[in-house]
């Protein structure tokens, strides 16, 4: 395989590593900042749309499971344009592409505003569609500006993810109160923080490609083979690649299904609407500060699949209290082990991601295929949660599917734990 990489051009502009360390720390601390930034985007188009369902419903006069689509397109499209981002990030390059990701989710918030339900749909997939584009950039972009601090960035990372859709699931009802009921301006408020991370964006987008943040960080964009490369088309036969996509795919499907059903879960049980989101909201909270030390420890934990079984666990906690003592007090406890589980799960997945990859290029390449075919399958969670909820009359054969998944889910989550790469041969 040739290794296409460009060399800094030092005939014109001084490399970064010539710059003063002082100036050298700025833009590294920039780059971060407008990562994170995008990172904070990437759930909010998902998220703000739960909490005013019920409202899109009446408000267009469509039932229930029409409505629902709202939540469940964006993660199939995450998994579909996946494996579209290698021949766009080769056109445009990884950091242009990932400010045209954020252009792209503003215009799809923006056109959900236009009054027909044919924009809402049309504009929920362009975000999915953009979402699942920048999903796949983003650990390509930390593995090469940022691969000498994976632990910490894909922390921030991950918790920026479960910020960005706290925030959005916790404001989008008082918005919709603060524009006197309507919740199209609830959910178009939020192109402001994707205007936001492109304004911040842009002189990155801008920044020749030769030319890394960090001095020793590759010279060469992180993406820069096609889709159908040998060696990309090697990842479906190789161990390492699948344990990652499939642990990527089960913890994202328990998330997805848990995020759609478990306030219908908790009203069922005789908790109010309001408390019901209430709970789930707070468990983003626990999350937040799972996905932000979890990333970071991975290095330190022995035996390496010892994370991996921690979050199952809580995860087994969680779903076992919302069966036997889904009301009262208890709840609260609940989505506290459900919280610290599922941020583990998720920052794990990203990590992996990274840490089983030798170089940016391979990230990307693992990216696109853990995300891709990750995300496809979680795309089914909450439709066979439904399903299972509407042929049984109640949940409890719901949730107990989801503790059965659980096995699984340790299982590949354990096989990616090993340190060693994608492509090595099993070392």
């Amino acid at each position: 395989m040739t290794t296409i990489s460009e060399p800094p051009d030092t005939a014109s502009t001084p490399a970064f590593s010539r710059r003063p360390a002082r100036g050298a720390a700025f833009f590294s601390a920039y780059v971060a900042a407008g990562l994170l930034l995008i990172a904070f985007n990437l759930r909010i188009g998902v998220a703000s749309v739960g909490p005013v369902l019920s409202s899109i419903e009446s408000g267009l006069g469509v039932s229930p499971a029409t409505a629902s689509l709202l939540t469940t397109i964006p993660v199939f499209a995450f998994g579909a344009f996946a494996f579209l981002t290698p021949a766009l990030t080769r056109r445009v390059g990884l950091h242009r592409l990932l400010g045209i990701t954020m252009a792209a989710v503003a215009i799809g918030i923006g056109v959900r505003l236009i009054p027909s339900p044919i924009a809402l749909f049309g504009g929920t997939v362009l975000v999915g569609a953009a979402i699942a584009v920048a999903n796949v950039c983003m650990p390509a972009a930390v593995k090469q500006d940022f691969g000498h601090r994976v632990g910490l960035m894909m922390g921030l990372y991950s918790t920026s993810l479960f910020i960005g859709a706290a925030v959005a699931a916790g404001l989008t009802v008082p918005l919709m109160s603060a524009f006197g009921g309507s919740w199209r301006e609830a959910l178009g408020f939020w192109v402001v923080p994707a205007v936001l991370a492109l304004v911040v964006w842009i002189p990155r987008a801008l920044r020749r490609p030769g030319r890394p943040p960090v001095a020793d960080a590759p010279v060469a964009d992180a993406i820069t083979e096609p889709l159908d490369e040998p060696r990309f088309a090697h990842l479906f036969r190789d161990p390492v690649a699948w344990a990652v996509t499939a642990f990527m795919g089960l913890q994202s499907l328990s998330y997805y299904a848990a995020l759609t059903w478990i306030p219908s879960i908790l009203h069922d049980a005789g908790t109010t609407q309001h408390d019901a989101g209430l709970l789930l909201a707070y468990s983003s909270i626990p999350g937040i500060l799972a996905a932000l030390t979890v990333p970071a420890a991975i290095g330190r934990l022995r035996p390496a699949w010892l994370p991996v079984a921690g979050s199952a666990v809580l995860c087994a906690i969680a779903f076992a209290g919302l069966l036997l003592a889904p009301s009262g007090a208890l709840p609260w406890v609940w989505m506290t082990a459900l919280g610290l589980g599922q941020g583990a799960a998720i920052a794990l997945s990203l990590t992996y991601i990274v840490l089983r990859s030798p170089d940016a290029r391979h990230t990307a390449h693992v990216s696109t295929m853990a995300q891709g075919i990750g995300y496809l399958l979680a795309g089914f969670g909450p439709l066979a949660l439904g399903a299972l909820h509407s042929v049984t009359g109640g949940w409890a054969v719901p949730i107990i599917a989801l503790i059965v998944l659980l096995i699984p889910q340790l299982l590949t989550g354990a096989a990616a734990s090993r340190e060693r790469h994608v492509l090595s041969g099993g070392r």
